[in-house]
């Protein structure tokens, strides 16, 4: 199978993804999408690192790994990788272009592999999952990692290969990311005292990540809120 096949392919799928003909679901990708909607999650996440950490020097070195990741995730992308590649998004395809179901007008910039979007968020994703060792947490993440994919997905701002990649790359930079933070963090070794039912491995409270939970718990239902009001623009 030749590049060409796959690049048709991946127009294909694209389309099959693409917009659904639902007011509702338009306002519910386009809010999910939008990166000051899930500015209460990460909010959120710095909440459990300044309350499971002893000292500003691990919260310094935790939220620095957090930015290392998107920089290299997302902005080293779109400041090289995007522009070099130069591969069309979809609303901007010349031959599928005119076919992509746009929501109010959103077409992103001209480029898009690989997506940042699933990038910087799959990156993050794993950072925490192996920083905080919860299932619960991991989860979480995980899926807040898909929806945003899916978002690219249905707005067409997207093909399914840029997102394919953007999760293959953001997975190896969260794991890079995390190996630095254990070989410069001073904790050699994790205390035998977080073996309990109330702390995960590396020492972060249960009740805590609970939070995290809820937080993305209603930031979907405040999704679901202003997509109905999509229904009445």
């Amino acid at each position: 199978m030749d590049l060409n096949t796959l690049i048709d392919l991946d127009r294909q799928l694209l389309l099959s993804l693409n917009g659904s003909g639902s007011l509702f679901v338009d306002g519910l990708a386009k809010t999910l999408t939008t990166a000051a909607t899930w500015i209460p999650l990460y909010i959120s996440l710095f909440y459990i690192v300044l309350k499971n950490n002893d000292s500003l020097r691990k919260v310094g070195m935790i939220l620095a790994c957090a930015a290392l990741c998107v920089f290299l995730a997302g902005s080293l992308n779109d400041l090289f990788v995007k522009p070099t590649v130069m591969r069309w998004r979809p609303t901007h395809d010349e031959f599928i272009g005119q076919y992509v179901d746009v929501v109010n007008g959103y077409r992103g910039g001209k480029y898009g592999f690989f997506s940042s979007h699933a990038a910087n968020t799959f990156s993050i994703a794993v950072f925490f999952s192996l920083l905080v060792r919860s299932k619960l947490l991991s989860i979480t993440l995980f899926t807040w990692s898909l929806i945003n994919c899916w978002t690219r997905l249905y707005l067409g701002v997207h093909f399914p290969g840029d997102i394919i990649c953007g999760l293959c790359w953001g997975g190896v930079v969260g794991l890079i990311i995390m190996f630095i933070h254990y070989r410069v963090s001073i904790q050699k070794h994790y205390s035998n005292s977080y073996i309990s039912s109330h702390y995960t491995k590396t020492g972060y409270q249960k009740s805590d990540i609970d939070i995290v939970v809820t937080v993305f718990l209603f930031t979907l239902f405040y999704a679901i809120i202003r997509a109905c009001c999509y229904l009445y623009v």
